[in-house]
């Protein structure tokens, strides 16, 4: 078993490339499968529904890259320089690190006075390797996504072909009806979650553009959508939004505290959402164990990056389901999240009964 184990993580690291896209397309295709049979039932074929399933997801990519390509491209470029004023603002005449600074460079001149007089002259380079980084992982990742929605038309086009075929690899009646019933529960409970994440992610990012414009904050709209886009990434995505757009803020305003509180006032809109408007817009039986779910996002951030990130929780919830409809796997369902609405009245009944 350990041995398969550890198989299996050198598979998903090594095979990266290929199952990051293709992962994405079988979740857009379970997401988008419900709303297909609605349009079938009007008489639209499926290679028409797939054709305007992906055509509706090209066209948000290519708006994604038109708005975003600027500004993020001007921001990898001024990272650099970005930080030296950061490092000087901080560390400078009067900063809030001047003292620390100042304590360094008095051990250093005692260092360099006890030492050797000769030093090591050292070449400066200009540009950032993280900077060159950065923009070498671009043609990779709109590679990948376009990959995946041309897998996603293909396997919307193909209708309920892999449902079928599931179906009719049972051998009994009742192991049918389970697995249709399985696959069923998959599609409504990730369509219901990425919709309502979706939404309330929309609403975070229109709460955080409006808190950045009354903090006179530059490119609000810009900090708004990043926002939206960061949420869907549990744990880490607020923390690097709000950590973003503090930095953003001390290079504009110069001053330490107001990099604070906007900092602040972005934790505590994600917070909230967080808090309170999650748990009462998602359904009860989506609500995952907080520490596995850490524990998911974190090896599949390790395996797939940022990525692997945003993937973890809607592979949970299909675990969680295929755990909830399955008898024997009951027990890992209801360990891995709060137990479905069935399983707790099976519960009740069986403690009447006893």
């Amino acid at each position: 078993m350990g041995i398969f184990i550890i198989l299996l993580v050198q598979i998903l690291l090594w095979g990266a490339n290929f199952l990051i896209p293709l992962t994405a397309a079988i979740l857009a295709y379970l997401v988008f499968n419900r709303p297909r049979r609605w349009l079938r039932r009007l008489g639209l074929p499926d290679l028409v529904i797939a054709g305007l399933f992906t055509s509706f997801l090209f066209v948000l990519f290519v708006v994604a890259v038109i708005w975003f390509a600027e500004p993020v491209t001007n921001f990898v470029q001024n990272l650099p320089r970005l930080m030296r004023e950061v490092q000087f603002k901080l560390s400078g005449p009067g900063g809030p690190l001047s003292a620390v600074s100042e304590a360094a460079k008095a051990v250093d001149d005692a260092v360099e006075g006890s030492g050797d007089k000769t030093a090591m002259e050292v070449e400066v380079v200009e540009g950032s390797s993280a900077t060159l980084t950065i923009m070498s992982l671009a043609p990779q990742l709109v590679s990948q996504i376009v990959f995946a929605i041309f897998m996603t038309f293909f396997l919307i086009a193909s209708g309920d072909f892999f449902i079928q075929r599931l179906v009719e690899s049972m051998e009994t009646l009742s192991d049918k009806r389970r697995a249709v019933q399985v696959v069923h529960h998959i599609e409504d409970r990730l369509g219901r979650y990425l919709g309502s994440i979706a939404v309330i992610n929309a609403g975070l990012g229109v709460f955080i553009g409006a808190a950045m414009v009354a903090w006179g904050m530059p490119n609000a709209i810009a900090i708004g959508l990043m926002g939206f886009v960061l949420n869907f990434i549990p744990f880490l995505g607020a923390v690097l939004g709000a950590t973003i757009a503090g930095f953003v803020a001390f290079v504009t305003f110069g001053e330490f505290w107001s990099a604070v509180g906007v900092f602040a006032t972005y934790m505590a809109l994600t917070s909230i959402e967080g808090q309170l408007l999650t748990p009462m817009l998602v359904s009860r039986r989506m609500r995952l164990n907080t520490p596995i779910l850490f524990l998911v996002v974190a090896f599949f951030a390790y395996i797939w990056s940022v990525v692997g990130m945003v993937v973890a929780v809607p592979i949970l919830i299909m675990a969680k389901t295929i755990c909830d409809e399955i008898k024997g796997l009951n027990r890992i369902g209801h360990f891995l999240g709060d137990a479905d609405d069935s399983i707790a009245r099976k519960k009740r009944v069986r403690s009447d009964s006893d």
